[in-house]
């Protein structure tokens, strides 16, 4: 079970539930073909989609494009049921990056027949996560930079402004639903320049001037390919 950093030392709980928006940036909606949505789009990842963003990447090439969506990543510190935006914002240990990494082959099957998109979305690895630093940096959620380089290119860049649906009052909003333990980690959702990954691949991803991580893709299949 994955235990995220907390400013250099191991959080006190290791990743329960990753809970995600989908379209939360009109651009991404926009690039993807798909309607603005008219209240959140939730989604679950369990605690095995997380893993180390600092450690290769295993992706598995061999279900069709993996595409890398960058998101702004929250760790929860304290227990949040029904909550209210100043509840979240006092309950809120630590920011960092994730990926939500997404088989879009295998999505746009699932989204054709109408069926739930867990095998596309949640599949073990499908989260790699930052090391996090101290939610008490943040003076406003609502102006974070972050960026995404692929093989030195920029592939995407975002500033959290853009949201359709602000950082705390998401929480708030998801907290309805699902109570929010510590150790989960909300993700935000990603802006436009989303794509597909290559074994060999490196990513350097930001978060303002607080998190900087370097990071290769590998993947098992092209591993048993030359084997």
């Amino acid at each position: 079970m994955f235990t995220p950093s907390l400013d250099g030392a191991p959080f006190s709980s290791p990743v329960g539930k990753i809970v995600c928006i989908g379209r939360n940036y009109a651009a991404h909606t926009a690039e993807l073909n798909n309607p603005v949505p008219d209240t959140p789009v939730l989604f679950i990842k369990p605690a095995d989609a997380a893993c180390d963003l600092q450690a290769p990447l295993s992706i598995p090439l061999s279900q069709g494009d993996v595409h890398h969506e960058l998101e702004v990543a929250v760790l929860i510190g304290q227990r949040l049921t029904a909550a209210s935006e100043a509840d979240v914002a006092s309950a809120l240990a630590g920011i960092g990056l994730g990926l939500d990494l997404t088989l879009r082959d295998v999505q746009s099957v699932l989204k054709e027949k109408g069926l739930p998109w867990e095998r596309a979305k949640a599949f073990d690895g499908s989260c790699p996560l930052s090391p996090f630093v101290s939610a008490a940096r943040v003076s406003d959620w609502q102006n974070l930079n972050f960026s995404l380089h692929r093989n030195g290119a920029q592939q995407q860049s975002g500033n959290s402004s853009d949201m359709l649906n602000p950082v705390l009052s998401l929480i708030a909003h998801m907290s309805q639903t699902f109570t929010l333990n510590p150790g989960d980690v909300v993700m935000t959702g990603t802006p436009p320049g989303v794509g597909p990954l290559e074994a060999g691949d490196t990513l350097e991803l930001s978060l303002e001037d607080w998190i900087l991580v370097t990071t290769s893709v590998s993947s098992p299949d092209s591993v048993e390919a030359k084997s």
